[in-house]
């Protein structure tokens, strides 16, 4: 590999890093701003920093089906992540949606047999399992597993678990439906800043306290928006010219990154059960990734 590959493949390494961060700042974030206040503020600084660094695309040369089914799914992941994570009670229980979140990667593999007709073996389904057992272990806790006491934890918060579920599918759609409409073309600008119109709008509508800046708050505030739009440019970067294998598979492990700085920013302590749910859900996902390697 040679060193302008090596750079590529750092990028791509560096936005999984700055991805990671992603779970404690936003709920730190939507603590100080409300849970759409707070959504919008990110998303607008996110906006700006990529029409700046990139440009809005021409919207004629984007593939009309991935411009508008492409577009209407990415703004609603976006929106439904960013609440899901607001919306929680508390912090661990941020932490638990955001884990959820996590279930794209084998989602995405999954609604690839189907969409893109993607082949895999017989590997794909003991990953699910796996992916999906993990997501079970995280949210019950410490505590005894029952089907009715994590049905009674689902009901604590269901707008938020609803939500987050939803997003962790409609991300896995919008990778799909990226790969087979987009035809090369990005239209991730244009998205971001569909994303933080819409979610002023929302802002208009609902009783959240005025929003008030603090220095900390500020500070936290451009950070995420700055990172987001770099760990987006960067990925694409890396996943262009860079070593495309090394950085799928350490993407897989950005739930355990992420649960980590979560954990540290937010000063929570997640026990045994919660790391050996999350590295389920790390395991179920290499499974399916496997599962369809050989056939890409």
């Amino acid at each position: 590999m040679d060193s302008s590959a090596k750079r590529a493949t750092a990028f791509g390494l560096v936005a999984i890093l700055l991805w990671s961060t992603s779970v404690g700042l936003l709920r730190s974030i939507s603590e100080h701003f409300g849970p759409v206040g707070g959504a919008a503020l990110i998303y607008t600084v996110s906006a700006v920093c990529l029409c700046l660094a990139r440009g809005l695309p021409k919207v004629r040369e984007i593939p009309p089906r991935y411009l508008w089914i492409g577009g209407v799914l990415f703004v609603t992941y976006e929106i439904f992540l960013a609440l899901a994570i607001g919306l929680a009670h508390s912090r661990s229980q941020s932490l638990e949606l955001g884990m959820i979140n996590y279930l794209w990667p084998s989602l995405t593999i999954l609604l690839a047999l189907f969409i893109n007709q993607q082949r895999s073996n017989l590997w794909l389904w003991p990953g699910l399992a796996l992916s999906l057992a993990g997501i079970i272990q995280v949210m019950k806790g410490d505590g005894d597993w029952s089907p009715i006491q994590m049905w009674h934890n689902i009901l604590d918060n269901p707008l938020a678990y609803g939500l987050a579920f939803a997003a962790a599918l409609i991300w896995a759609l919008y990778c799909n439906i990226t790969r087979r409409w987009s035809g090369g073309k990005n239209g991730i600008s244009l998205f971001f800043c569909a994303t933080a119109v819409v979610l002023w709008v929302k802002f208009a509508f609902v009783s959240e306290a005025p929003i008030h800046f603090t220095l900390p708050s500020t500070l936290q505030l451009l950070f995420m928006g700055v990172s987001t739009a770099v760990a987006y440019t960067a990925w694409n970067h890396g996943i262009q010219r860079g070593n495309m294998t090394l950085l799928a598979t350490a993407s897989y492990f950005t739930p355990v990154l992420s649960a980590l700085i979560a954990s540290l920013w937010l000063g929570l302590h997640p026990g045994w059960v919660f790391w050996q749910g999350v590295m389920m859900v790390v395991g179920g996902s290499l499974l399916c990734w496997l599962a369809t390697r050989r056939y890409s």
